[in-house]
């Protein structure tokens, strides 16, 4: 790639929802960086259940295994629309290690993706129903706290109880069992697709989340 290449804006795609951003298997000669929307990968087994591994979010590189590996293992779909920039091989390894997506800062997400699958191979194992939903709310609102998607203490969930129930590993009415009950303790509230955290502190606290890796925030009065 040549340096004005390597300036050039990057294409951007869009995808629709349930659409795949990528197949099992597929050849992929660059990475996607999430701007809007969320996508899941995924595994099916032969009766059709369903474990979500990984969500990808606003700021997320999706998949940053395909720089070295150059396919996609697991298919990836989209679960609302997806806006995102196509960032091809080439032009992430000639950029420098302190531009935006270059090799650094992939290589970066990838052990961040890495850990996070770590933490989620512990949390279901190990982990109660309630302690799993809770983490992964925390999880979700302080991702979307990074990258500036929560206005006060509310932020976007377009994951339907489906959805929750395939990463947390419970059935779709233990989820709603849990939901209920942490609306009725007052420390969260779900409408539509806005999830409000009122208790960010007693949601960590059921969810077990390490103080270290705890990110503290105001209260909501």
């Amino acid at each position: 790639m040549t340096p004005d290449m390597n300036r050039m804006p990057p294409q951007v795609c869009t995808f629709r929802r349930h659409e795949f951003l990528a197949r099992a298997g597929e050849n992929k000669d660059s990475v996607l960086r999430i701007e809007e929307g969320w996508a899941a990968q995924y595994r099916l087994l032969p009766d059709g259940r369903r474990q979500i591994i990984t969500l990808f979010l606003p700021g997320d590189y999706c998949e940053p295994q395909w720089l070295l590996q150059g396919r996609a293992t697991l298919p990836i779909v989209a679960l609302t629309r997806v806006r995102a920039r196509v960032l091809p091989h080439s032009r992430i390894q000639h950029r420098a290690p302190h531009d935006e997506d270059s090799m650094t800062s992939v290589l970066e997400a990838m052990l961040n993706l890495l850990r996070n699958r770590e933490k989620w191979i512990f949390n279901l194992g190990r982990m109660t129903a309630t302690e799993r939903l809770c983490n992964l709310l925390c999880e979700l609102y302080t991702r979307l706290k990074t990258c500036n998607r929560v206005v006060q203490d509310r932020c976007a969930m377009p994951l339907t109880q489906y959805d929750l129930a395939d990463i947390v590993g419970i059935s779709p009415v233990h989820v709603n069992r849990v939901l209920q009950t942490l609306r009725g303790e007052g420390l969260i509230d779900l409408k539509g697709r806005w999830l409000q955290v009122r208790d960010l502190e007693a949601l960590q606290r059921l969810g077990e989340v390490p103080s270290e890796t705890a990110v503290p925030l105001p209260r909501a009065a």
